[in-house]
């Protein structure tokens, strides 16, 4: 894919219509931001036999270079969005951006694999700081909704081109040295780092730093998905695994009372209140145990049951990760011709029957067959993701933006953590491969049904950026 050379000429052909000119800077920039931030969840993969051809380093070394960014991303989310409102979305995001570009480099000149995974740690935390406040960097800069919910589009679409094009953008670069699928981050984030000297200043909320609160929510939320990871190797009964969830279970339930008691919480109770939170955060993490859970079942039953190779399982994901990216786009278009809540349910109906046609099928089913019906759980993507993040921003008043989108990132990278122990776990046993395939997909089924009844109650509410 291509990028724009200058940022004049980025203003002029991005934003959607009716858009102030002012806040295509800030679209631009969180769109890049998202690429890469994505991208850099994806593309590492495909490089993992070079990198220890010429690192070294055990399988178990070869892990942490994906799952150091995966623990600290989903750790910090929740900080990052209390932040972003504290302190202002265009200097978090800023902020989060030269840490992310400078790990990177960090990362393309690592002399051992221990100091790449040292980088992938700081990555993933910058990652973290970037997301919240993209989102609300948008909430800002297009404060009508219509407006605001094609800027969203916009940004998912940047998460989409990265999630299809990351596989083959990474076997790229690793051809020619696999330090470059870091290096490549640099021009991307250094284009965003220049647009965001055009972004008007954010408005700040100043108050107290939740101490507890930041701590715990960071050890619930690390331990959570440190277990997740873990439970995919070692199963759900190893003692780190019981130990990881016993402190998130503990860091959890200290964070739940410490929100209700302190009087600056960095995640005020009241945001739960509005049952469209509630929804659109249980719509994240139902999203993600479809659209995440799938590709790790698949992957593994295209390689053990049909003996693809791990290129020729990429290719089998094509088609449901490319109409994701064809169709997100359109995604506000038909939100505002049918409504954002008749989008949502219909995507998680589509993720729902996908996955139950999917789970009866044989295994001698052909291939093609198997990845044209991918694409009914890969329309989840356009249908699903951009509108409920407008429906949220839509919800919240500006003061809020940074930790509402901090809650629903939480519960995505939650959805997708677990969906990957608890499918791990009925995929461990040879034995019952083929019936862990089946229970795995038609749990993946249930949750989305469940959370599609749950959004038939939506309530649209648009604010702007003048609601407090």
């Amino acid at each position: 894919m291509s990028f724009p050379v200058a940022a004049g000429s980025a203003e002029r052909c991005a934003g959607p219509a009716g858009a102030p000119a002012q806040a295509r800077p800030a679209l631009i920039a969180a769109v890049l931001g998202f690429f890469v931030i994505t991208l850099d969840a994806v593309v590492v993969n495909v490089a993992l036999p070079s990198i220890r051809a010429d690192l070294g380093g055990s399988v178990a070394g070869l892990q942490w270079v994906i799952d150091a960014y995966t623990v600290l991303f989903a750790a910090l989310l929740l900080t990052a969005g209390s932040l972003t409102d504290r302190t202002g979305a265009r200097r978090t995001f800023g902020a989060g951006l030269a840490g992310f570009v400078l790990a990177s480099v960090a990362c393309g000149l690592s002399p051992t694999l221990a100091a790449l995974v040292a980088a992938r740690f700081v990555q993933g935390s910058a990652a973290a700081v970037m997301t919240p406040s993209s989102m609300a960097m948008i909430r800002q800069a297009f404060p009508e909704p219509v407006t605001r919910g094609r800027a969203l589009a916009m940004w998912a679409m940047g998460g989409a081109v990265a999630s299809s094009s990351g596989p083959v953008l990474g076997g790229v670069l690793d051809a020619i040295d696999w330090r470059w699928i870091f290096f490549v981050n640099v021009p991307v984030g250094a284009l965003a780092l220049l647009l965001l000297t055009r972004v008007s200043r954010s408005s700040r909320r100043p108050a107290p730093v939740d101490a507890v609160g930041q701590v715990t929510g960071v050890l619930a939320m690390g331990g959570l998905t440190y277990g997740a990871i873990e439970a995919g190797t070692a199963g759900l009964t190893a003692p780190r695994v019981l130990g990881a969830f016993a402190i998130a279970v503990a860091a959890l339930t200290l964070f739940v009372v410490t929100e209700r008691r302190v009087a600056h919480p960095m995640t005020p109770p009241g945001l739960f209140r509005s049952p469209t939170v509630v929804i659109i955060v249980a719509t994240g993490f139902a999203f993600m145990v479809c659209y995440f859970g799938l590709p790790f079942v698949f992957s593994l039953w295209f390689q053990e049951v049909r003996g693809l190779s791990a290129l020729a399982t990429g290719v089998a994901f094509l088609p449901m990760m490319l109409i994701g990216a064809a169709l997100t786009p359109f995604s506000a278009r038909l939100a505002e011709r049918f409504g954002h809540k008749v989008l949502i349910v219909a995507g998680l109906l589509s993720m729902t029957a996908g996955s139950i046609v999917l789970s009866l099928l044989p295994a001698s089913t052909p291939l093609w067959a198997l990845s044209a019906l991918m694409m009914l759980v890969g329309l989840g993507g356009p249908l699903v993701s951009p509108p409920a993040a407008t429906v949220l921003l839509d919800a919240v008043t500006a003061r809020d933006t940074g930790t509402a989108s901090g809650v629903f990132n939480t519960s995505r990278q939650v959805g997708g953590a677990l969906a990957v122990a608890v499918f791990g776990a009925l995929l461990a046993d040879p034995a019952t491969f083929q019936q862990g395939v089946r229970t795995s997909l038609l749990l993946a089924a249930a949750v989305a049904a469940t959370t599609a009844i749950a959004a038939l109650r939506l309530r649209i509410v648009r604010t702007t950026l003048t609601d407090t």
